[in-house]
């Protein structure tokens, strides 16, 4: 049995290297994993599993990077502006920062989101029409965070999301919206697999373009439809599948065998 509140991502490490023969050592409450199999020294670290270089790893964990990159590769994606912490200093951030958040917001009367520029699950997401609010929201990602973005707030029509491996799609659903206005899994929202079909294909295609943009070879990719034209939400480095696991703990399990066979240089198994 898995120890109490063992998340998943530890458990099917633990299960693939005791099928491997592989050695595992967990150590700071399970968020690193040294793996070990004859001269062979491998770690895990959050939801990161190693596949990915280190400037992949630090754009795709960067929304204002990420979003910078795959503009300049001609990927859609929802624009992210990055704003700065002014308790970094003036050396660092200029004086007009407000003035261009009020921008912004001015810029897009149906709203913009403001969130940490570094993150996931959708902690600290506010959504602000009004410079009160806006003010608000600002101060609380700054308070926790030494970065910030801002978006257009976007009615999105679906959200998918496309694990994919070496630009092989081996996890595609739709997160099922709950009663919040956001998509992430921790506000509510339920996994749903994607059938094989036209709107998978092109979630899967434009997921595919956006890895490729930053080089990342093992991601999950957050993409939405907005006025019927898919972008890119967001990149991720950590392959989560907490949620997922629930309703389909085997495919999540051969998703991390599949990866974590990419690490050990096996060969990856039909999916």
């Amino acid at each position: 049995m898995a120890a109490s509140g063992e998340r998943i991502f530890v458990q099917a490490i633990k299960r693939y290297c005791v099928n491997h023969g592989i050695a595992l050592d967990v150590r700071a409450s399970g968020w690193l994993l040294a793996m070990r199999r004859g001269e062979q020294r491998h770690f895990a670290f959050g939801y990161d599993i190693g596949l990915n270089s280190a400037i992949a790893h630090r754009l795709a964990n960067d929304k204002s990077a990420t979003a910078e990159v795959l503009a300049l590769e001609g990927v859609p994606c929802i624009a992210h502006h990055l704003f700065l912490n002014p308790k970094l200093g003036k050396n660092v951030v200029g004086a007009g920062w407000r003035e261009g958040t009020l921008v912004l917001l001015h810029d897009n009367p149906q709203g913009v989101v403001v969130k940490p520029n570094e993150g996931t699950s959708g902690r600290s997401v506010f959504k602000a029409t009004t410079e009160a609010e806006l003010d608000h929201a600002v101060g609380d990602v700054f308070s926790m965070s030494a970065g910030l973005v801002i978006s257009p707030y976007v009615v999105i029509e679906d959200e998918v999301r496309v694990v994919l491996l070496d630009d092989v799609p081996l996890v595609v659903y739709s997160k099922q919206r709950g009663p919040d206005w956001r998509h992430n899994l921790d506000a509510g929202a339920t996994p749903v697999l994607m059938e094989d079909g036209e709107v998978r294909t092109a979630c899967v295609k434009i997921a595919v373009d956006a890895a490729n943009a930053i080089g990342i070879t093992f991601a999950s990719i957050d993409v939405v439809s907005v006025d019927g034209v898919w972008r890119v939400l967001e990149i991720n480095s950590g392959v989560m599948m907490e949620a997922l696991a629930k309703l389909h703990p085997e495919l999540v399990q051969a998703t991390y065998d599949a990866a974590l066979d990419r690490v050990f240089g096996e060969a990856l198994r039909e999916h």
